[in-house]
């Protein structure tokens, strides 16, 4: 992701959070605020309609106990219960409506202990039939207002209804009597079009759905007249919320936040986008002349007019520019220097392996002219082909380093010529030098020279390493190993038994200069390892303190090198 992607996307971030918060809080205090007030609202509710209920209660008892008073003075219905004319049974039939009307009830019937209708006001048909259950119910329901269903002329009933008795001619009579269920819940109080109250009951028609919840519910007794087995139930008073305008005022609200989201998102893509832009370019700009500088590219120029970060980091740039223009020239001069002092130390280290072979020959010419000079032209003619083996090697190195670039020349070498002349050129080493050649080696394919340097490198590091050991061997052995494909390898092992080497000395004893003889170049076993990668040849050390090193050699054989 780019830094202009990422700036965009940043700012897009840092300004629509705290929008969201913003949303989020509005949406959490309004809905907070409203349940505060509906709470309290349905609270108020709840005990308005509980504070009507005992008024009505009360009020109902009142008039009962009013009826109840009238009766007890009322001969003429006293002498009705007891008589059974036809003038009395009218009377009756006529008291429970006129006494209804007066005392403002909505429900009014009397009956006597057997549970016989004597008077019903609100349904006069019911006149002389058996409805024992309502008084008995009643009577263990003193105290409270009991939700009745009943039936009138024209339609059902709810009533509230108490009950009261009084004794007449020695019977008693029971009066029950109550106000309209839903005109007085009509005319309670109400606290908003948003708060309502409804009555619920058993066997009530199913309403419908509507966007409200029920939060608060008051519990009445209920009776049901119109149901074939009367019996005691519960109903219920509740206070309702209706959800519309809450629901309203949460889309006007989600609405107008969706808008102003809308609106602010678009002016910060614009901003978001132009800024990106503004502080993007630059640093593309400073990007890419930055990518095309290398050691061989230096002339990029970083010169600005601007005073901002932007300015500062350009200079910054183009003073780091001329300081690589400075250090590649110094770094081009020391790289000359190196590659002038390598050539000279591997020149110099070529030519003393040159020359060892010549002053060997020499000290032994002077040590046979000083103590018998009559064999001096035999020890010389037979010296004289490593004197010519030792010039020959010396002038083919001074032509190699000529074109600077030492080419291999490829033909056929015999590995046991090539180590019987090294070893010959050693000089006399009192036995130290042992060679196990092995017989009948096929001929590798590679430049004898190459080949020779090797083998005087290696040879003469492990004369060194034994020098300070009077017991200390050199042992040479060539012999014929099995490849991956056969007998195609020829195997050169130079081994002696002195100091040996730790694994910190092994790990490095292949680098450039690394050395740990007085005197040394360092560079003896760094140009054994180049000559071995050119003859496509494998080297392996093996070595342990105080013991001694087996260096291994592989080439392969002129048979498979041709075939290749």
């Amino acid at each position: 992701m780019s830094f202009r992607t990422r700036l965009f996307l940043a700012i897009l971030v840092a300004v629509l959070l705290p929008l969201a918060a913003l949303t989020l809080g509005v949406r959490r205090e309004m809905d907070r605020r409203l349940t505060r007030e509906y709470e309290a609202g349905v609270t108020a509710a709840a005990s308005a309609l509980e504070a009507s209920l005992a008024r009505e209660s009360a009020n109902v008892a009142a008039r009962l106990r009013a009826l109840v008073s009238e009766l007890g003075g009322d001969n003429r219905f006293r002498l009705a219960i007891v008589q059974n004319d036809p003038a009395s049974r009218h009377y009756l039939l006529n008291y429970a409506e006129g006494a209804m009307r007066l005392s403002g009830l909505a429900l009014l019937q009397l009956q006597d202990s057997t549970g016989r209708i004597l008077s019903s006001g609100h349904f006069r048909n019911q006149f002389d039939q058996l409805q024992p259950e309502l008084p008995r119910i009643l009577s263990g329901l003193a105290d409270s207002l009991v939700l009745v269903r009943t039936r009138t002329p024209d339609t059902t009933l709810l009533a509230l209804t108490r009950i009261d008795s009084v004794r007449l001619a020695g019977r008693r009579v029971s009066l029950v009597g109550g106000i309209e269920a839903r005109r007085w819940l009509q005319a309670t109080p109400q606290l908003g079009g948003d708060i309502a109250t409804g009555i619920v009951y058993p066997g009530a028609p199913p309403q419908p759905a509507a966007a409200e919840r029920v939060i608060r519910e008051v519990q009445l007794p209920f009776l049901d007249l119109l149901h074939p087995a009367v019996r005691i139930d519960t109903a219920r008073l509740q206070v309702t919320q209706t959800l519309e305008t809450v629901n309203a005022l949460r889309r006007d609200v989600t609405r107008w936040v969706l808008v102003a989201l809308a609106l602010t998102l678009a002016a910060a893509v614009l901003c978001a986008a132009w800024l990106s832009s503004r502080i993007s370019r630059p640093l593309r700009e400073l990007s890419e002349k930055t990518a095309a500088i290398d050691l061989d590219r230096l002339d990029q120029s970083f010169e600005t007019g601007r005073t901002d970060e932007f300015g500062a980091l350009s200079r910054l740039l183009g003073a780091m520019t001329d300081r690589l223009r400075a250090s590649s020239a110094r770094l081009r001069e020391a790289e000359r220097r190196v590659a002038v002092g390598d050539l000279a130390r591997q020149v110099n280290h070529d030519i003393k392996n040159g020359l060892v072979p010549i002053r060997n020959v020499l000290r032994h010419l002077a040590q046979v002219a000083t103590e018998s000079p009559d064999s001096l032209p035999g020890i010389f003619a037979a010296r004289r082909a490593t004197l010519e083996s030792s010039v020959e090697y010396l002038d083919t190195l001074a032509r190699n380093y000529d074109r600077l670039s030492p080419g291999a020349e490829r033909r056929h070498c015999e590995i046991n010529g090539i180590v019987a002349e090294v070893l010959r050129n050693t000089g006399p080493q009192d036995g130290r030098v042992r060679a196990q050649l092995a017989d009948a080696l096929p001929s590798v394919l590679g430049d004898g020279l190459m080949i020779r340097r090797v083998l005087e490198n290696l040879v003469g590091n492990a004369l060194d390493s034994v020098a300070a050991r009077p017991e200390g061997s050199v042992t040479v052995v060539t012999e014929p190993v099995a490849g991956s494909t056969g007998a195609d390898r020829i195997r050169i092992t130079v081994a002696d038994t002195g100091a040996g080497m730790t694994g910190e000395q092994l790990e490095r004893a292949f680098d450039d200069f690394y050395t740990t003889k007085t005197g040394g170049t360092g560079l003896g076993l760094s140009i054994v390892r180049r000559l071995i990668l050119d003859l496509n040849g494998t080297l392996k050390v093996e070595t342990e303190p105080g013991v001694g090193t087996r260096v291994m050699v592989e080439l392969p054989v002129a048979q498979q090198e041709a075939a290749g």
